[in-house]
């Protein structure tokens, strides 16, 4: 039984550490950015895409499916490169949001002109991740490591424009033309990983690692290090619990990360409350010396 079990997940589990390694990093560019939702927009675009594959008959392991969606999230970084603003009148956010509405509805649509469109729907949202063989996972792996070594090439303009864009336009970076490498590089990555995982996980593994990085704090590097270490462990307790409980394998990842991360953000919280001096804590509270605040 436990062999068996083995069989089915090593690959599986393989691809969520890859996804991972990619995705937690990335993670930490959205949140310093302040565009939680760039991803599962980015993600809905890729879907359309691969909808609209679908529909003029191209099945979603076929190589012109990924060309669809890839084409897409092409297109969905020229918008926000191109809606990134000095002065900001609107939100990017707000822009990302819309953008995240137009092409989910488009998607229904399209699919609404295909017999089994609902099923491919279903499929983009939650992946299929138990089907991933060991030559996907190595040619995913390999993707992803070109990504990460053209991010570390230009990792000086990609965390400074992140992290204080107002520094990058005062040094004469060309914040627009870094935005559109930063969000096509990111676009190759969530084409790729919708494929295998859904829109859904492919979010939470972007999010929530590094929000449990933001929760302990430190440097960057220490905050990869918690991300990747974080992914890493909410990976084998889905993959665990899914195969306990016979549950769908990424719906089943996607709720522990959110499960995981609710018990992360408590004990921390509990751990800096315990070690909080007690003046502070009376200060917290509303009370000095001479007794409760006004």
């Amino acid at each position: 039984m436990l062999t068996d079990l083995v069989a089915i997940l090593w690959a599986p589990f393989l691809m969520c550490l890859v996804l991972t390694g990619i995705h937690a990093y990335l993670g930490v560019h959205v949140l310093a950015r302040e565009v939680v939702f760039v991803d599962i927009a980015m993600a809905q675009i890729a879907a359309l895409g691969a909808t609209v594959a679908f529909l003029v008959g191209y099945e979603i392991e076929m190589w012109q499916s990924y060309a669809y969606a890839l084409g897409a999230t092409l297109v969905g970084a020229v918008v926000l490169a191109l809606t990134r603003s000095r002065r900001r009148h609107v939100s990017q956010e707000a822009v990302i949001g819309v953008v995240y509405a137009v092409s989910s509805a488009a998607a229904v649509l399209v699919a609404d002109r295909s017999a089994h469109g609902a099923e491919q729907v279903r499929g983009m949202l939650v992946g299929n991740l138990l089907s991933v063989t060991p030559f996907e996972v190595g040619k995913v792996a390999v993707l992803y490591a070109l990504v990460g070594t053209l991010h570390w090439l230009c990792r000086k303009p990609f965390f400074l424009i992140s992290t204080d864009p107002d520094a990058a336009y005062a040094q004469g970076w060309r914040v627009r033309l870094w935005d559109l490498l930063f969000y096509a590089s990111f676009g190759v990555v969530v084409a790729s990983s919708v494929r295998i995982g859904g829109v859904l996980l492919v979010f939470s593994y972007l999010i929530v690692p590094a929000l449990a990085a933001v929760i302990l704090g430190g440097s960057v590097g220490t905050r990869l290090l918690v991300g990747w270490a974080f992914g890493t462990g909410v990976s084998v307790l889905g993959m665990v619990a899914s195969a306990a409980l016979d549950l769908p394998t990424g719906a089943t990842v996607v709720c522990a990360f959110g499960l995981t991360l609710i018990v992360f953000g408590m004990v921390s919280r509990a751990r800096r409350i315990l070690r909080a001096p007690a003046a502070e804590l009376r200060r917290a509270e509303g009370f000095d010396d001479a007794g409760p605040a006004d």
